[in-house]
């Protein structure tokens, strides 16, 4: 029930171009090579490369893709935006044929065909972080989003006192993340805190600089707003630096998703009250093994939750939120 998009901490566009093979190089053989020996390959198709997050993902799939004996590839278009560019990628790694391909959709309809064409290709698609609009996907591994944005509006309630109006910065509305996310936090607000009152949901891309600028205007145009709901980690960062600009530090009451070292700062300054974090090295894993299951042909369950949990500064350094969180 984790999920994701962190701070930008990318120093080239080429990153977007990154990609790692990785397999076991011992001799064993877990069920992960062809009859003739060549590797079984899965191309992982992210979101993004320059949020940590992805990076965490990365990390829990070369740890799948070694433990079970496969080659992969892992990569994402620049920015979060590039749906065009996502689904080149996407077009590239079909036309490699390989065994299964992992996929996290930035618009859950534009890449609907493709996907067509590797189910009639007999090619086992592994949804993670975003689910897909269609039943292509075997299963997809991810956060229970809507339930881990519920939980940031029962602690954004309880925060500012069940009442005030309070703001939402989204990375997008096209993906099932950005949906799920905003619709999770907007719904139980309206279900169970009638005197809260949401006076404004913008959308910025995951792009800090882009999010911090929507937030700057919203709260110049609500100035008595109590608090933001940023719902990634770019969306969040950006709330934290329109309030530090403003110096609007302890006057409003900031709740972020994923971490990232900006986040984890903020939190432990005083400057954020808490954040959900989704398990990314989780999502990577768990992608990889069910990837590996459904090319065996063994049952693999159609949803696969990895797991969230709400982190602040009283529990920000126990073991089980530390395992969960990335720079």
């Amino acid at each position: 029930m984790m999920s994701a998009c962190g701070s930008n901490n990318s120093n080239s566009a080429d990153n977007s171009k990154s990609s790692s093979n990785t397999g076991s190089k011992s001799g064993t053989n877990n069920g992960g090579t062809k009859a003739g020996g060549d590797k079984i390959y899965i191309p992982i198709i992210s979101k993004g490369f320059q949020h940590q997050f992805w990076q965490a993902v990365k990390q829990g799939a070369e740890k799948a893709a070694a433990e079970f004996n496969v080659q992969i590839t892992f990569e994402g278009p620049e920015t979060e935006s590039q749906v065009d560019k996502q689904i080149e990628m996407l077009q590239a790694a079909l036309d490699k044929k390989p065994s299964a391909i992992g996929f996290a959709a930035l618009d859950s309809q534009a890449s609907v065909p493709l996907l067509q064409k590797a189910k009639d290709a007999g090619i086992p698609v592994i949804a993670f972080d975003s689910g897909v609009d269609s039943d292509i996907p075997v299963t997809t591994a991810s956060t229970d989003n809507k339930a881990a944005a519920a939980l940031a509006a029962d602690k954004m309630a309880e925060l500012i006192g069940g009442e005030g109006e309070v703001g939402v910065i989204v990375h997008d509305q096209t993906s099932v993340t950005g949906v799920d996310r905003r619709d999770g936090f907007v719904n139980r607000i309206k279900e169970k805190y009638p005197n809260i009152k949401i006076v404004d949901i913008q959308y910025g891309g995951g792009d800090h600089l882009k999010s911090t600028d929507l937030a700057k205007a919203m709260i110049q145009a609500h100035p008595n707003i109590k608090g933001f709901f940023g719902a990634n980690e770019g969306s969040a960062v950006g709330v934290i630096n329109a309030v530090t600009e403003l110096k609007k530090e302890g006057q409003i009451t900031i709740i972020g998703f994923d971490s990232g070292k900006a986040q984890l700062d903020a939190i432990k300054s005083g400057v954020m009250a808490g954040a959900i974090t989704q398990n990314p090295v989780g999502i990577g894993y768990e992608t990889v093994k069910a990837a590996v299951e459904a090319i065996r042909g063994e049952k693999v369950e159609p949803s696969i939750d990895t797991g969230f949990y709400y982190y602040d500064k009283s529990n920000i350094d126990s073991d089980e939120i530390k395992a969960v969180l990335y720079e």
